[in-house]
């Protein structure tokens, strides 16, 4: 346990032992589905798809804009890609679910939100698709799926204690309807978050369960800002799961690769340089020297 301030949440610190304490010995490996990239940001389910494919998901399926859905298999050629219908201002439409029906019995990992714009046609998905997730799969949500989440926490209830949610700050406090200025230190913030939609959550440093449990990053976390980044931890998680781990130890997996491949990379990019699709190769190197 590490030493917190008086009236902080007791946490376990993640390290590379504890890490390997859980190393994952799985066989096969489970199919990812990606489920984003709307009209105006098609490369975000392009850096989570292709983070899953690196955290060791078997089978990638990525599911975005129809107009994307070429270049989006064109750029990840090991992906299957599925073409989503779109609204008339470009955003994945809600009627996606039945669409993707046809793949939710094989998919035991979604993650739903990178690159999904407009908030009220993702929250409709949701409503559609969650309930329809095979009852073995785990389900990681982000971005716009955050934002429409918070509106609507209900929407959770059909994959609550399998769910995984991995909000920014802004995300965050959107989760605990409240301003960003006012948002309580990021493990309390993890953990009522974590608490109020029965998720395990990762926020910056921190990995909390809904059973109150916590644990903190004890790589020197970074808190990578740039654009993409989000993306990249959400296909992580996704990877991670897709090889049968726990909801909790996946994630702290994911979210302890995630900062230590930005560490490597600022000596020769700096933090302002950084590009998020630049975190890719290095997460194969992250986890075999943590897996050596």
């Amino acid at each position: 346990m590490m030493n917190q301030a008086p009236g902080s949440p007791e946490a376990t610190v993640v390290t590379p032992a504890l890490l390997r304490e859980w190393r994952h010995k799985t066989s096969p490996r489970q199919t990812a589905l990606v489920v984003g990239g709307a009209a105006a940001a098609p490369g975000a389910v392009i850096l989570a798809g292709t983070a899953a494919l690196r955290a060791g998901a078997g089978t990638l399926q990525l599911a975005t804009a129809a107009r994307h859905a070429s270049a989006a298999g064109l750029s990840v050629p090991e992906a299957m890609v599925v073409a989503l219908p779109e609204t008339d201002d470009g955003a994945v439409s809600r009627t996606g679910d039945e669409t993707l029906a046809s793949y939710l019995d094989g998919a035991r990992v979604l993650v739903i939100g990178p690159g999904l714009t407009d908030v009220d046609e993702t929250g409709a998905l949701l409503e559609r698709l969650l309930p329809r997730v095979h009852e073995d799969a785990r389900v990681v949500l982000d971005a716009y799926a955050l934002g429409a989440l918070s509106h609507d926490p209900a929407l959770a209830k059909p994959v609550q204690d399998r769910l995984v949610l991995t909000p920014n700050t802004t995300e965050a406090a959107y989760l605990l309807g409240c301003d960003e200025d006012d948002l309580p230190d990021t493990p309390v913030a993890a953990q009522r978050i974590a608490e109020r939609y029965r998720a395990v959550v990762t926020l910056m440093s921190c990995t909390a369960a809904p059973d109150g449990a916590l644990w903190v990053d004890g790589s020197g976390h970074i808190g990578l800002a740039t654009s993409g980044s989000g993306d990249v931890l959400a296909g992580l998680v996704g990877g991670f799961l897709a090889r049968a781990g726990s909801l909790t130890q996946a994630t702290c997996w994911a979210a302890h690769v995630h900062a230590v491949a930005g560490q490597r990379l600022i000596p020769g990019r700096g933090r302002v340089g950084l590009l998020a699709r630049e975190l890719l190769d290095q997460i194969p190197i992250v986890i075999a020297e943590l897996s050596g």
